[in-house]
């Protein structure tokens, strides 16, 4: 099996000498189809910095990114739209919905962009609303939802053009536990149920222990790597491993993640 991502020797630098900083050095690792990696690390460690480079919302210094084996450097224009719009889907950590657009036309949106028809959209919404449990809040604005409603909505928008990876930006962020809880679980159905590949960078100890894989990033630099034992393994006690390695890190989670 190919992986769908794959990146090598990723470097990413801002500023010029003798005041260059340097956000990733030499990132490498594959995604492979099906899989449910997490990225964790401190503030200021790349993670974010590298999920904007897949994204290609900021251009690396050096290296390379790969979707299904297609360089994503050297898309340009409507190539290049085509894989923002198909081939990732983007869920941030505070929503970024249109507020004075509906949950419905919200999620809708991206489809009118992309040519999908009306009676398709219709088809695809259905199912993810109900997978989601939006339906009750698909006419409500932005405004008139909870936070869970907002990042559940999001989610659908982010899915509804069946993209070949999601990118998941701090998904629990803005949520409280409960529905921080009930956002994960639906992530990992979509994984575990329809095969959705999932990259996620959280700081949330709780929304890692439902990755398969993670990998954990300092200073920009790839330093340890879990992987979780499937089906054997709980995720209490993958949540205990991950906590176990933020305690060597030096004083438990407030301090390294």
């Amino acid at each position: 099996m190919e992986p769908i991502l794959k990146i090598e020797k990723l470097k990413k630098y801002y500023g010029k000498s003798p005041c260059k900083t340097r956000a990733l050095e030499d990132i490498t690792f594959q995604v492979m189809p099906g899989e449910f990696l997490g990225i964790m690390g401190s503030s200021g460690s790349g993670k974010s910095t590298l999920l904007n480079c897949i994204a290609t919302v900021i251009a690396p210094s050096s290296g390379s990114i790969a979707m299904d084996g297609c360089e994503i450097q050297a898309l340009k224009g409507a190539a290049l739209a085509e894989y923002r719009g198909k081939k990732i889907g983007y869920l941030f950590q505070n929503f970024e919905l249109l507020d004075n657009l509906t949950g419905r036309e919200n999620i809708l949106l991206p489809l009118s962009l992309h040519g999908v028809s009306e009676r398709e959209g219709a088809k695809r919404l259905a199912g993810l609303a109900s997978y989601l449990e939006i339906t009750d809040v698909l006419d409500k604005f932005p405004a008139q939802m909870s936070g869970g409603q907002k990042q559940r909505i999001a989610a659908a928008r982010a899915l509804i053009l069946s993209p070949g990876i999601i990118l998941a930006d701090e998904p629990t962020g803005a949520l409280d536990s409960k529905n921080a809880k009930l956002l994960m679980e639906k992530l990992a159905g979509l994984n575990r149920d329809a095969g959705s590949t999932i990259l996620m960078v959280t700081h949330d100890s709780n929304a890692a222990s439902y990755c398969r894989r993670i990998l954990f990033i300092q200073d920009g630099v790839i330093f340890h790597e879990l992987r979780r034992d499937f089906p054997e393994e709980t995720g209490q006690q993958f949540y205990s491993r991950i906590i176990k390695v933020m305690a060597q890190l030096g004083g438990g989670s407030a301090n390294v993640l």
